[in-house]
């Protein structure tokens, strides 16, 4: 009888399994390897969403807005009319994007970080455009800033206890501020001038008062986090 000794066929089994389990091995790293670089390039293609785009689109009018403010010495109603018309713009697309990137879980990071920049970037540049011209006083675009930068800090030091939710409060007071804004980048006259001097009154009202409610906020969320941290030591040391 011919034929391969035992000892040789189950050599050679087992190297056939040996070598089939490199080869699965390496077609499982092959496999893993494909699987990043594909989860790479959907979350690289998921930066490029509408939510982001609007986001950008909102960033690149700054400069362009702060353009036509200032253009032929910045009291010129017709480039006023344009400015207005980039200000509106960039305020829809504030409304838009945020709840587009909710509501089709568009979230990224770069929305997170670009979309206050953007929000602040135009406000910013349209109470410090309207100061510089003598429109606004400088203690309004003071207060309304400092409101903005200072609240934006504070979340920042108490992330580490919780997240500081928006508020109705908060929202109605982007509202106030944009009109009032908006109201002042156009070159009104009579009842509508003195108008928008009472719509700002109530925008800078809102603004402190919600940026009061904010501190309030982080002082209680601090607290409770404090206190979390030392029932679990307690906890732990029990």
């Amino acid at each position: 009888m011919t034929g391969a000794p035992a000892s040789a066929a189950g050599g050679a089994a087992k190297a056939g399994a040996a070598q089939m389990g490199a080869s699965g091995v390496d077609n499982s790293g092959k496999a893993a390897r494909g699987g990043k670089i594909a989860a790479a390039a959907v979350d690289q293609a998921s930066l490029w969403n509408i939510a982001n785009i609007l986001t950008m689109i909102r960033l690149l009018l700054v400069p362009g807005f702060v353009a036509l403010m200032l253009a032929d010495g910045g009291h010129d109603p017709a480039w006023r009319s344009f400015a207005w018309a980039a200000f509106s713009i960039a305020m829809i697309t504030d409304l838009f994007d945020g709840h587009l990137a909710r509501t089709y879980n568009l979230v990224t990071d770069f929305g997170k970080i670009a979309d206050p920049i953007a929000d602040k970037a135009i406000m910013g540049a349209a109470l410090i455009c309207l100061s510089a011209l003598g429109d606004l006083p400088w203690w309004v675009t003071a207060v309304i800033l400092g409101r903005e930068l200072g609240i934006t800090l504070l979340r920042f030091i108490v992330i580490r206890y919780g997240v500081i939710p928006a508020s109705r409060g908060g929202k109605l007071k982007t509202l106030a501020q944009g009109i009032a804004v908006g109201m002042y980048i156009l070159a009104l006259t009579g009842w509508l001038a003195t108008a928008r001097f009472w719509v700002m009154a109530v925008a800078v009202v809102l603004t402190v008062a919600t940026g009061l409610d904010y501190v309030r906020q982080a002082i209680v969320l601090r607290r409770q986090g404090i206190a979390e941290r030392e029932a679990a030591l307690e906890e732990t040391e029990a």
